[in-house]
């Protein structure tokens, strides 16, 4: 017993020196805490998000070392810290409310990647607004690296795989290796090729990025040679991904698809790009910096309590009150019932076969969903298909990933982006459809309160206001489709389908029945 009492005297003192020591980081380490659970606790739910897209997501996994590095960060300022003291800083609450209000559009819209930008937002905010400027004049790169938590970066999906396309197909044919294009697909001598999500490079970017801007803040000291770096951490990536595409091909092609396929295909991606990431490393440190002498900081004296905790309780206001506003506005409400009809045939139109087009866009989470098929006198058929959404919710929103003119996944059929269609209608988007035997051309547009709409956020934005006013939130999507073996006729056959049944799609969405499915 009187060892173990030893032993605990001895674990005492350690733990005394260690606070005496380190005393403006434990005070740090204690202020950041607070703040950390206090915004879990408020917008738990959200948190919860982002942890499992960061445990389920290979693009997003590097969430995972975000908080474990920030600590380890914060740990290595301890000396720059020295007589420095939180300061809390009340004026932060606007912009707090303003993180706050980017959550509340991101819920409101059910758009995942506002919602969590806004949290994490907030939590640096209010980071900030209970250290201080000093202290986070000294912990500013810490606190900024904590935003490589935010799972963002899908909307760079679709122009990523372009380029990735392009520089495949230009490399091949700079090769001497015939090649037929078509969109995200090529066609080789020997094989048929797709550029799909994981060929884009969004991972290599995101990780690049990541471990890049650590690499120039520890080796740089220099602001210019830290933006250097990290315009190379940008680019490196992405022309390696795009030469990692050719070189897969390219062994494809010569080894007659023996190689550079399935399993291989990744791992071929991945050791490339860490010998490339490895190679980045190598060259930057030429010009890294010497270290410089560590300077302790002087602050002003403690300040007490009650009065710390009143200034900083304008931020923790705000940050409370915006998750309040959330759960109220984003409440359950009544399950509903919808019901519309699509025009019946007019001006020489008749009805058509629907069989006869295999073709069909990709909705989920309606309230009624209708298709009809209508022919022209001379044999040309039009499908209309139309979605109705209302009351919308996550899992049950009009614009959400997976809706679309295609279903997310299905490799088989290739979307090209076209001019949009002028019609008396306005201007419309179009695409054509390439695959599974067929050509197809569409054109589709949303209606929200009787105006037509053709973009996306566009769409969510009026969504947003209409939640926020208390309005209805009902929005329909129209898709037309018509075989397109001849482009110029499949555009006039749906020009003049557009001028014949506009007014009638516009009653369609005015015309809606809507009740309480109980019958209320």
């Amino acid at each position: 017993m009187a060892r173990a009492a030893v032993e605990n005297g001895k674990n005492m003192n350690v733990a005394t020196s260690f606070m005496k020591e380190h005393a403006a980081f434990v005070r740090v380490a204690l202020t950041l805490a607070v703040v950390f659970a206090w915004c879990v606790a408020w917008y738990f739910p959200t948190a919860v998000e982002i942890a499992s897209i960061w445990w389920r997501s290979e693009t997003y996994a590097h969430g995972l070392v975000v908080l474990p590095v920030f600590v380890w960060l914060v740990w290595g300022k301890r000396d720059r810290m020295g007589g420095l003291t939180p300061q809390a800083i009340p004026l932060l609450a606007a912009p707090a409310a303003l993180a706050g209000f980017l959550w509340l559009l991101g819920k409101l819209v059910s758009v995942a990647a506002a919602a969590h930008a806004g949290f994490v937002l907030m939590l640096v905010i209010g980071m900030v607004a209970a250290l201080g400027w000093q202290l986070s004049r000294v912990l500013l790169f810490p606190l900024a690296f904590l935003l490589f938590g935010i799972p963002i970066g899908d909307f760079l999906l679709p122009t990523l795989m372009d380029f990735t396309a392009e520089f495949t197909v230009w490399a091949l044919r700079l090769s001497g290796v015939p090649v037929y294009q078509e969109g995200l697909h090529f066609v080789v001598p020997n094989g048929r090729w797709s550029v799909v999500e994981a060929c884009s490079g969004i991972r290599y970017l995101i990780a690049s990025l990541m471990v890049g801007s650590l690499y120039a803040y520890l080796n740089y000291t220099k602001l210019r040679k830290r933006l250097l770096f990290m315009l190379v951490a940008i680019l490196v990536p992405i022309v390696a991904n795009w030469i990692r595409a050719y070189m897969i091909v390219m062994l494809g092609y010569l080894s007659n698809n023996e190689l550079a396929a399935g399993v291989d295909h990744l791992i071929y991606g991945w050791v490339f790009f860490g010998v490339v990431i490895m190679m980045m490393f190598w060259i930057g440190q030429r010009w890294s910096d010497p270290e410089s002498l560590t300077k302790r900081g002087e602050g002003a004296a403690s300040p007490k309590m009650p009065a710390y905790w009143l200034r900083l309780l304008p931020v923790a206001a705000v940050i409370a009150i915006t998750s309040l506003v959330g759960a109220r506005v984003d409440a359950p409400s009544d399950q509903i019932e919808v019901s519309y009809a699509l025009p019946a045939p007019l001006d020489g139109w008749v009805e058509g076969d629907l069989s006869t087009l295999a073709y069909r866009p990709h909705y989920s989470g309606f309230r009624a969903q209708k298709e009809s098929a209508y022919r022209d006198a001379e044999g040309g058929m039009v499908m209309l298909y139309s979605a109705l959404f209302a009351d919308q919710r996550e899992g049950a929103e009009m614009v959400a990933w997976g809706n679309g003119l295609v279903s997310p996944g299905n490799n088989r059929l290739n979307v090209i982006s076209m001019r949009g269609l002028i019609t008396p209608f306005g201007v419309l988007n179009n695409a054509q459809i390439i695959g599974e035997g067929e050509r197809v051309l569409v054109a589709h547009w949303y209606v929200v309160n009787d105006k037509v709409v053709t973009r996306d956020w566009e769409l969510k934005l009026r969504l947003a206001g209409d939640r926020l006013l208390g309005r209805p939130d009902a929005t329909m999507v129209f898709v037309l489709a018509t075989p397109a073996s001849d482009e110029e006729e499949g555009v006039r056959r749906l020009r003049a389908f557009v001028s014949t049944y506009g007014e009638s799609l516009k009653r369609v969405f005015a015309n809606v029945e809507t009740k309480v499915a109980d019958g209320r």
